[in-house]
């Protein structure tokens, strides 16, 4: 805080309020034998002269302490009192003059009495002041900046008011010297100047009090955002809480499917309306179709039975890609060549492969929009088999099993029986023989071999058509080959299956 110095010089004993030195806070000390620090006001009755250091929060009631001692100067100065150069036979002019003058000075002083008790409790009521101001600003940090501000504000009017009641002193000597009157008109003025002063004081307090309603309300502000960030922290955690409870539930589901998966117990995926939609479009689904799927494990010969039902080799053009490894990754979409016949053949990628799990492939698949469902084995009627026949029986879809690659089974069989047939020299009504043993064995044992594993998943029993894809091709294109084992009945079974749907949707329409 900025402070200012005054000097002043008087001749008049007075009681002053400084007990100790104002700059550096010791005891008080002789001004002649020390002259580290300015003298400090000890109130003896001797004459003083120095400089008070004071702080601008103290101005107001200095200013009135220096008033005092400056008022009585004047007034001996202008009426000539303690002056050793007095007439020795004044006149009764004089005389009047003078004891006017002393009741004047006794007025005066007594004027100036009441001035320093009223100096002294406006000295108390600044300091009490002073103590609730150190207070409020402890309570509102946040509003010290302004107060400051406006503290400083008030300094410089106070600093003013110094500069102009220091003017005012100095014009009043000057016309004490000249007249009487004028004295009183620039008391008169320093009186005005007292009661500005006072203005400016109950100004500073009522600013003062405006502080105290800012940082009130500054402090509710204050509580109010901290009541809003602990209902945030609440709301928070209520929803920390919540998704840890999901992550929870969410962990013991997928535990209990692994542990059912381990179990092998497979879930049951019901398809949503959105996914139904989706796999309609996906194969291009036509109500004035029939649309037939051949699903099964990979490397069982889908693609060529596929090409087959179209009567097609598996080199013609716009037929199913064939090979020895699995070579459909994607679902394919073939029309038939016969435009009068409305059917549709989808050779789907194949099951138990590292893409798509067993469980998983009737509905990754989407065989839930399909009209009929070949299911196709070659070796051996396996879970997969068993995981599509089950989920079809579930969708109420039409279902035919089917056994490939008769042909090759059959020649395997009769190599077992020891018949080679790179024998030249082989009777050929034994080779009729043979072939006709290893057909039945064939039949036989995938007809029993698939009743045994449908009775051991609780599914109906029912037929498993055994083909080759050379005698169906065949067939489809309306030949008659020799070797004929449930080709025919297959494809008129499907053929009659599609035509019962037409029978169905027409009824349905007329109704």
């Amino acid at each position: 805080m900025p402070c200012f110095r005054f000097s002043f010089a008087t001749s008049m004993p007075y009681e002053y309020p400084f007990k100790t030195c104002v700059q550096c806070g010791q005891a008080p000390h002789n001004p002649s034998s020390d002259t580290s620090h300015p003298p400090a006001f000890q109130g003896s009755p001797s004459n003083h002269s120095g400089i008070i250091l004071i702080s601008c929060s103290d101005r107001t009631l200095l200013i009135m302490a220096w008033l005092v001692p400056v008022g009585i100067w004047a007034v001996s100065e202008l009426f000539g009192f303690g002056r050793g150069d007095s007439a020795p036979n004044p006149t009764y002019a004089e005389i009047e003059a003078r004891r006017w003058a002393e009741r004047e000075r006794d007025r005066a002083i007594r004027d100036l009495d009441s001035m320093r008790v009223e100096v002294a409790q406006l000295t108390q009521s600044m300091q009490s002041m002073q103590s609730r101001t150190l207070r409020f600003q402890q309570e509102a940090m946040s509003a010290a900046a302004a107060a400051q501000q406006k503290n400083q504000q008030e300094m410089r009017a106070m600093f003013d008011a110094v500069r102009a009641a220091d003017a005012a002193h100095f014009a009043a000597e000057s016309a004490a010297r000249v007249a009487t009157e004028e004295s009183k008109k620039k008391a008169q003025e320093a009186e005005a100047e007292r009661q500005r002063t006072l203005a400016a004081f109950e100004k500073a307090q009522k600013a003062t009090e405006a502080s105290k309603l800012d940082a009130e309300r500054l402090q509710r502000a204050a509580e109010e955002e901290k009541k809003k960030a602990a209902e945030a922290v609440a709301e928070s955690e209520a929803v920390r809480k919540v998704a840890e409870n999901n992550v929870r539930e969410a962990a013991a589901a997928k535990e209990d499917a692994e542990r059912r998966l381990k179990d092998g117990i497979q879930p049951v995926l019901t398809p949503t309306p959105q996914e139904i939609l989706a796999a309609q479009a996906k194969i291009q689904y036509q109500e004035n179709l029939f649309h037939f799927a051949v699903a099964g494990r990979a490397g069982g010969g889908k693609s060529s039975l596929v090409n087959a039902f179209r009567g097609m080799s598996n080199r013609a053009a716009g037929s199913a890609r064939t090979g020895v490894i699995e070579t459909t990754l994607t679902m394919g979409r073939y029309s038939d060549p016969d435009e009068r016949c409305q059917h549709v053949w989808y050779d789907l990628p194949g099951a138990g492969t590292i893409r798509i799990p067993d469980w998983q492939y009737f509905n990754a698949q989407g065989l839930y929009v399909f009209d009929c469902i070949v299911v196709l084995f070659d070796n051996r009627f396996t879970q997969t088999d068993i995981a599509i026949l089950r989920n079809c029986r579930r969708f109420k879809i039409p279902t035919y099993i089917v056994r490939s690659k008769a042909d090759q089974h059959i020649s395997n069989i009769v190599r077992e029986m020891g018949y080679e047939s790179d024998d030249e020299n082989a009777d050929r009504s034994q080779q009729a023989t043979l072939y006709m043993a290893a057909r039945e064995q064939l039949v036989n044992e995938t007809r029993h071999n698939v009743k045994a594993n449908l009775a051991e998943a609780s599914l109906p029993d029912q037929k498993v058509y055994i083909v080759s894809s050379s005698c169906l091709r065949a067939v489809a294109k309306g030949n008659q080959p020799s070797k004929v084992i449930d080709e025919i009945q297959l494809l008129n079974d499907l053929y009659t299956e599609a035509q019962a749907r037409r029978v169905r949707q027409s009824g349905g329409v007329s109704a």
